[in-house]
């Protein structure tokens, strides 16, 4: 089963869960679940993982494995605007690994550095590669809520906050920085004109595709104005490589574009979906992307 599958089940098997538990608003299918606090305010929650061979190379520097197993549970914190508090970490280490202090004090490091600093985890060890999961609590914006992806509507602005493609070759995807800053500020500004954001983890076609079924819309992309990053020869590149760990935003139509963003198309009624206009042809994207 391709992760794809497996997390449309997750999301259908999950559909009354807000019935189960009167302090959940948001559960499976967005950037991090959304709780209920007793003292008001909404909580933010998010766990990712590391797999040593699949989301960084051997030889990898142990800081660089440290700031990425952080930065992509904080990613997920800024798509949905939030500012994170605190983190928790588990590690599966190799037998004999030889790195366990500086890894550990690394990423206590990286939490420190984006505001939520490491209060505990646990530790285990057995064959195979390094494993890291990193769990992250954080506030929601206090006026605008939680930005989720569901929020889309037809003829709303589509935007990226920076370049796209060849996060791997370029090293973007280990000292990439996590969009916290600037989810805040379009929260101030755009207010309840902010309709949606993600994370572009996965590559636009797939994540965009995801935001596009979250809202019922389609998703028009111009290849023309996908940017590249620097290197990256093809939109298409730009469009499936992933790991890019930028923000694709939804705008009310008529608001000046923010600083920070690029406009790359607008959303359309239609079936739900990712598409993108290559010299007038229509191309399905939801596929471009990463799929493990």
């Amino acid at each position: 089963m391709r992760e794809s599958e497996l997390l449309e089940h997750i999301y259908r098997r999950s559909e009354g869960l807000a019935g189960a538990s009167p302090d959940l608003v948001v559960g499976p299918g967005d950037d991090c679940a959304v709780l209920r606090q007793p003292g008001g305010g909404l909580l933010l929650l998010t766990v990712d993982q590391l797999l040593g061979g699949v989301h960084y190379k051997p030889g990898t520097p142990v800081d660089s494995i440290a700031r990425k197993a952080v930065a992509r549970s904080v990613s997920d914190i800024a798509a949905m605007g939030g500012t994170p508090r605190w983190a928790l970490a588990t590690a599966l280490l190799p037998g004999n690994y030889p790195h366990a202090d500086e890894l550990f004090d690394r990423m206590a490091h990286w939490a420190t550095r984006w505001g939520c600093p490491l209060i505990g985890g646990d530790i285990g060890s057995g064959p195979g590669e390094l494993h890291l999961t990193v769990t992250i609590g954080g506030e929601a914006h206090p006026d605008r809520g939680p930005v989720l992806r569901s929020g889309v509507k037809p003829g709303d602005l589509l935007c990226v906050s920076g370049p796209l493609g060849g996060a791997f070759e370029s090293g973007h995807h280990l000292d990439f920085e996590p969009r916290v800053e600037l989810g805040r500020r379009l929260c101030d500004t755009l207010e309840s004109d902010l309709h949606a954001m993600i994370d572009l983890s996965d590559g636009l076609g797939r994540d965009g595709a995801r935001v596009a079924r979250a809202s019922g819309v389609r998703l028009v992309i111009d290849a023309e104005k996908i940017p590249r990053r620097d290197g990256v020869d093809s939109w298409r590149n730009a469009a499936g490589d992933g790991e890019d760990y930028e923000l694709l935003v939804a705008i009310a139509p008529g608001r000046n574009l923010p600083e920070g963003l690029i406009e790359i198309g607008e959303a359309a009624e239609g079936s739900p979906g990712c598409e993108i206009i290559d010299s007038g042809e229509k191309i399905d994207a939801g596929e471009m992307g990463w799929d493990h």
